[in-house]
């Protein structure tokens, strides 16, 4: 598994219609994903889908969809509530896409 945390000074956040999903010093990077810590995530702005997919060395994702005011963005974010092992450090962590940008900024 290739991870590798953004611990280094560099703070990632999420955002979606200017609103901030979720910010972090502590990501972990999968396959070109930041994974937020559950506790940098704004829950408030998602809304469980019934939308699960497979990955066959991470298990199944679960998907959440992103809310702000009246937008919806379905299916913009995942997390693994049971990966496999080798995934096992983003358990509850979430990903985003799906016009969610995600900005990366040095810190020092």
């Amino acid at each position: 598994m290739s991870t590798r945390s953004q611990r280094r000074g560099r703070t990632v956040r999420a955002t979606w219609r200017g609103v901030v999903l979720a910010e972090s010093m502590d990501t972990i990077r999968v396959e070109a994903n930041d994974y937020f810590p559950p506790d940098a995530v704004h829950w408030e702005h998602l809304v469980e889908s019934p939308t699960t997919t497979r990955c066959f060395w991470k298990g199944r994702a679960h998907y959440l969809s992103v809310a702000v005011d009246d937008d919806i963005a379905v299916d913009a974010a995942w997390y693994y509530p049971r990966p496999w092992p080798l995934a096992r450090a983003i358990t509850d962590h979430v990903a985003f896409w799906g016009g969610v940008q995600i900005e990366r900024r040095d810190d020092g």
